[in-house]
């Protein structure tokens, strides 16, 4: 095992701890939650609430998480392109895993964006009020499930180049 400094080892820490936080929770809700939500009495209204629910106090700790992830992860590639040259990203496979797994990390933002954006507030308050008609509703769902379904996809691709980088592949 090589010597690490104990601040790349703490900033490696926070990354993982994010990561699991972000990845862990996103699967949580697609893989077990909605499942368990599709298949219960509640109405469409109330499940797609209750999602949104879940989803916004889940944002509490995932977004920061997120924004944890992003800072110690350009740290480390701070790190690694000073002490080397930036010609590194396109001669080295790490320089090319490095820039795959930036592109996805724009991609999962620019889809987390989308993703909140169609469920605004007054969104919400229209479901709640019923003010939505069911086809509305049932739009509104499998845009959410598949934005949802994409940022886990994206997460999970994330992971794999991030343990690519990790190997020194």
């Amino acid at each position: 095992m090589y010597d690490m400094p104990l601040e790349q080892t703490i900033i490696t820490w926070i990354h993982l701890v994010s990561a699991a936080i972000w990845v862990g929770g996103s699967l949580f809700i697609g893989v077990v939650l909605a499942p368990v939500l599709k298949k219960s009495s509640m109405s469409l209204e109330e499940r797609l609430q209750m999602m949104i629910t879940v989803g916004r106090r889940f944002n509490r700790i995932a977004i920061p998480s997120l924004i944890l992830l992003i800072a110690t992860g350009i740290y480390s590639s701070h790190n690694f392109l000073t002490a080397n040259s930036y010609q590194l990203l396109f001669s080295t496979s790490y320089g090319n895993f490095l820039l795959i797994k930036i592109f996805l990390v724009i991609l999962l933002l620019v889809t987390f964006a989308i993703h909140v954006r169609i469920i605004r507030k007054d969104v919400e308050e229209k479901i709640l009020s019923k003010k939505l008609s069911p086809q509305q509703i049932q739009t509104l769902r499998k845009k959410i499930i598949i934005l949802g379904e994409v940022t886990v996809v994206i997460s999970v691709a994330i992971l794999f180049f991030a343990a690519l980088l990790d190997s020194g592949a």
